[in-house]
């Protein structure tokens, strides 16, 4: 059995001490592997990848049970920056590169965990071999990048910390399709050609399905379902809620149809 490089076991998040946003979420990353957390908004996707990031205290939510490992280590004493360090980092939702600054400087930017500098050169030219558009508008205001380059950068600045686990929120938020299928095309290959672990959210459950080995989905702060990416694309609840073009329904005829749905019964 692969081992995990990421394991997360019976975790449970409130905020505010008052809001219990997810729910005894058990889960695994194999090392190598591709998993993705499936669910419409307010699963708590978003939540269990700050979860295990460390970022959840500037929104005032806080992990009150459960535990998580990256690489069998408990790093939930451990703030976000030791987890960089360890080899953990987390692409959030929205981009949010430094716009000021040239792509270039965004990479140099999250280099400062490396003190060698030909490792540094050897990282960037990666990240540009990746997202040539990158290398193209390297010298432009990142400010000024189509929403798509700019989460090419903001993918390229998590890959200049080396990382063995990758943590990406809605990386196809907001694209046009081709370009979902060019960045998700470049995951495989950083997955492949350098080991990282990918864990992925996506709303697209089409998109992530054809690109990762294994799947939860995620509904009211729990996991429903879990499987192989190939099971659970013929599904038929997954197929009648979630996957584009095969009879999905929308978000919104989602929440009056919860109660056709066999795994809530």
């Amino acid at each position: 059995m692969t081992e995990a490089i990421l394991a997360v076991r019976n975790v449970e998040v409130i905020y505010d001490r008052i809001f219990l946003a997810v729910k005894g979420v058990s889960l695994e990353v194999p090392a190598g592997g591709m998993v993705a957390l499936l669910g419409a908004n307010g699963a708590g996707k978003s939540t269990m990848l700050k979860a295990v990031s460390g970022l959840l205290g500037p929104e005032r939510g806080d992990v009150t049970r459960g535990e998580i490992r990256l690489a069998g280590r408990d790093v939930l004493r451990l703030g976000p920056a030791e987890r960089v360090r360890l080899g953990l980092v987390h692409v959030l939702e929205g981009r949010r590169v430094f716009e000021h600054l040239t792509p270039e400087e965004n990479l140099l930017a999250a280099s400062t965990v490396h003190r060698d500098r030909r490792r540094v050169a050897e990282l960037r030219e990666q990240v540009y071999e990746y997202f040539p558009r990158l290398y193209e508008r390297r010298r432009a205001q990142a400010g000024y990048l189509s929403g798509g380059e700019q989460q090419m950068l903001a993918i390229g600045r998590a890959l200049m910390t080396a990382p063995k686990l990758l943590l990406l929120d809605e990386p196809s938020l907001g694209l046009a399709p081709a370009l979902v299928i060019e960045i998700f095309r470049n995951l495989v290959r950083i997955n492949r050609e350098n080991g990282v672990s990918i864990l992925l959210v996506e709303q697209n459950a089409t998109a992530a399905l054809d690109v990762v080995h294994h799947a939860y989905l995620l509904e009211n702060g729990r996991v429903v379902m879990e499987g192989a990416s190939d099971v659970l694309k013929k599904n038929p609840d997954i197929k009648d809620f979630y996957l584009v073009g095969a009879g999905a329904r929308n978000y919104h005829e989602v929440k009056h149809y919860r109660r056709r749905k066999r795994w809530l019964a």
